[in-house]
């Protein structure tokens, strides 16, 4: 079965940065296993996870293989149809790919898409031994950079060989839902007091009319709505890059330039998880956290969130994501207020 992969061609270094330059190409086994063998690991079932998704045994599509191939295939129909200038990939693009050398795996985190779990189980895959069980990690103990690798950290050749031989994944969620979450998890909990002084003063400060001083101070008391028209103004972006918790997903993967071989989802979340892991060959290892359902942000409690949402801002939010929605087949919700055409 074959498959097209990214290849990357290091063409020169400027200031400790350096430039990708990517182009598409089929691949076969012969370079799967090549590209194994440049790399010089040895996998515990004699095949990587990459030729364990691409060459397995069974000579029929399994459901998991013929899903994640479609969604693979729309990835790059809607990259060919709305990606009009190819850019290249800097060394800041690749921050949020964590790499496991044990198990050939590249794992780009998302946050609010289960990235605290997963970050849990690559700690466990890649601690020698120290951790056992995901949920006996602390979830602040799993988000200390120091605890796993990015790719950022290689050098151009050690990134280049990661990119063409190890298997690239990537865990999506319904834009609006996701962002609803980052609404509730980082402007109404007291105990995040830094992201209520790093945005919310400034949301508070432009987006409300005659604020209270104590509002100005500690901005902990930001509105959903407040919340949306920040991300819908102009400036935002202009000023810094949108934290990461509400960036859009393109933004942060970049998936129209590196080619992730696993597109899992939130609303999947548990058959996806087992896949790459059984594709790792460590399904029997360790077991990806089962997530409280009660706590999640559904579509419903979305809905209620955009309520006393415009059409306007609903129209302007929309746009921001919409990329988002594109490439990863989520529909534009039924709760919207305008029509898309």
């Amino acid at each position: 079965m074959r498959n097209p992969q990214l290849y990357r061609l290091v063409l020169g270094g400027c200031l400790g940065s350096f430039i990708i330059v990517i182009f598409y190409f089929q691949i076969n086994l012969k370079s799967a296993e090549q590209g194994t063998r440049w790399a010089g690991w040895h996998w515990k079932s004699g095949r990587s996870p990459l030729q364990m998704l691409y060459h397995g045994d069974q000579p029929e599509l399994s459901i998991p293989q013929m899903t994640h191939q479609a969604r693979r295939e729309l990835l790059e129909e809607v990259c060919r149809s709305y990606t009009r200038k190819r850019r290249v990939l800097v060394q800041e693009d690749l921050k949020h790919l964590i790499v496991d050398d044990q198990h050939g795996l590249l794992y780009c985190y998302v946050p609010k898409v289960a990235c605290t779990n997963w970050k849990r189980v690559l700690m466990v895959l890649t601690g020698g031994g120290r951790y056992s069980d995901p949920l006996q990690i602390p979830a602040n103990e799993a988000h200390v950079p120091s605890n796993l690798r990015t790719l950022s950290e290689y050098s151009p050749g050690e990134i280049n060989q990661r990119l063409r031989s190890y298997l690239k994944f990537v865990f999506v969620r319904e834009p609006f839902e996701r962002l609803v979450s980052a609404y509730r998890n980082k402007f109404t909990r007291s105990y995040n007091t830094a992201f209520h002084k790093r945005y919310g003063t400034k949301i508070v400060r432009r987006h409300r009319a005659d604020p209270r001083p104590e509002a100005l101070e500690r901005g902990d008391d930001v509105s959903f709505e407040e919340f949306v028209r920040y991300l819908a103004d102009p400036r935002t972006q202009q000023e810094e890059p949108l934290n990461e918790h509400w960036e859009r997903v393109h933004s942060l993967c970049h998936p129209c330039l590196i080619h992730y071989d696993v597109v899992g989802k939130y609303e999947t979340l548990e058959q996806d998880s087992r896949y790459v892991l059984q594709l790792a060959g460590v399904k029997h290892e360790v077991r990806f956290p089962a997530s409280a359902q009660s706590a999640r942000t559904s579509e419903d409690m979305a809905a209620r969130f955009f309520r006393n949402i415009g059409p306007l801002y609903q129209r302007k939010l929309y746009s921001l994501y919409r990329m988002d929605f594109l490439l990863f087949n989520y529909s534009a919700p039924a709760y919207l207020k305008f029509r898309l055409h």
